[in-house]
């Protein structure tokens, strides 16, 4: 998890929509939201690591230091200035590091003297690195399926610069390296391209099978590229890739589905109910995909599971009151174990229909949080889970 921070002060009504926030938040009670969220975590068992001091862990290290400042401060992004620019922040100090690398420096934070034409056309306000609000939404820019973690190839430019961070911190900070030093194996190629996918679109359905959204921010081709080193691993036997409205209200697939039990769902009936579904296994031979279209999500996801039908809670209210919670998050569930579920408090009808189904529901403010339509599952992103 990540908790709100400097990069969140950064945003201003003239520029927060470019960084895929609806408005600016009143920071301290984000603060104040997030902290809470995170005692709830804590108070059911759930061990919580902060990414902001993953990554000063990661950048006390020379090497990673090293490492993460030549991937930032290349030639084609800074010019000339980019070596005087990575000797100049290697010399700073772990903690200071990390607060740029995620809140953003301007030209006049930079404690020495800058050259060249870059830093000559900006003003002391003008970032030389971006602030990075999203990482407040860890969910997206790195994702777990099994004990492989996949690095995110994120659509939008905003947040790209998050998984140069998540990079570093996977393949140099030790407890990585103890739990899963094989785990970093990303999706990308290094040239970029049109494949894109974010971990908000990936939801693990049980050890065989993923189903993957395509949207506005999950690719096609990204989920073919997914699913072909997934069968590679032999693992994973199927995909299902389910097709979203290229919408803001539907950005994930987690915004319309997400699991609250071994056998429930709760679910945005209006975009479910009309998806396009395919289910992708390995072509016979292992040359290829073989693509076959599926009736409905719903019960493709009931068949993977191995039960006559699943236990659907649909938003909650009338029409206009589920399009309201929709568009809070009322769908995006945390699982913390089968049955009991992390929610925020404000979508009240939703969290009464997963209750009167034996949902357990922990409630979480979210007046701040919710700005950048973001929430619980969106905040997290879980690293292992732990049978009980």
């Amino acid at each position: 998890m990540h908790a709100p921070d400097l990069a969140l002060r950064r945003l201003t009504p003239s520029t927060c929509r470019e960084y895929l926030f609806d408005q600016v938040l009143w920071v301290d009670r984000a603060i104040e939201e997030h902290a809470t969220f995170v005692d709830a975590l804590v108070g059911r068992g759930v061990e919580v690591l902060h990414f902001r001091d993953l990554l000063r862990e990661t950048m006390e290290q020379p090497e990673a230091r090293a490492w993460l400042l030549d991937h930032a401060f290349t030639e084609v992004r800074y010019g000339v200035e980019a070596r005087t620019l990575r000797r100049g922040l290697a010399e700073l100090d772990s903690d200071r590091l990390t607060t740029y690398l995620l809140g953003g420096l301007t030209l006049g934070e930079v404690p020495f003297r800058v050259g060249g034409l870059l830093a000559a056309c900006l003003g002391p306000d003008d970032f030389l690195l971006p602030p990075l609000p999203n990482h407040l939404f860890m969910r997206d820019s790195s994702f777990w399926i099994g004990e492989d973690v996949w690095l995110g190839a994120m659509a939008n430019p905003a947040r790209r610069p998050e998984t140069l961070n998540l990079r570093a911190v996977y393949r140099f900070h030790p407890h990585f390296e103890r739990a899963h030093p094989r785990a970093w194996r990303p999706v990308h190629d290094r040239s970029g391209g049109v494949a894109t996918i974010e971990g908000g679109d990936v939801l693990v359905v049980n050890e065989h099978c993923v189903v993957v959204g395509m949207g506005e921010r999950t690719t096609p081709q990204a989920v073919e590229l997914l699913a072909a080193r997934l069968f590679a691993g032999g693992r994973v036997r199927e995909v299902l890739a389910a097709e979203l409205p290229r919408e803001r209200a539907t950005m994930h697939l987690d915004t319309v589905l997400t699991f609250a039990d071994r056998d429930a769902v709760c679910t945005f009936p209006q975009v479910v109910d009309r998806m396009r579904v395919w289910s992708l296994t390995a072509a016979r031979g292992g040359d290829g995909l073989a693509v076959h279209p599926e009736y409905d999500l719903l019960g493709a996801l009931a068949r993977v599971l191995g039960v006559e039908r699943l236990r659907v809670v649909t938003t909650g209210g009338d029409r206009l009151q589920a399009e309201r919670e929709q568009w809070e998050d009322g769908n995006n569930l945390l699982a913390l174990e089968p049955g009991v579920v992390v929610a925020y408090e404000r979508n009240a009808a939703t969290n009464a229909k997963l209750e009167a189904e034996g949902i357990e529901v922990v409630r979480i403010r979210g007046s701040e949080l919710s700005k950048g339509r973001g929430g619980a599952r969106c905040m997290t992103c879980p690293l292992r889970r732990v049978e009980r």
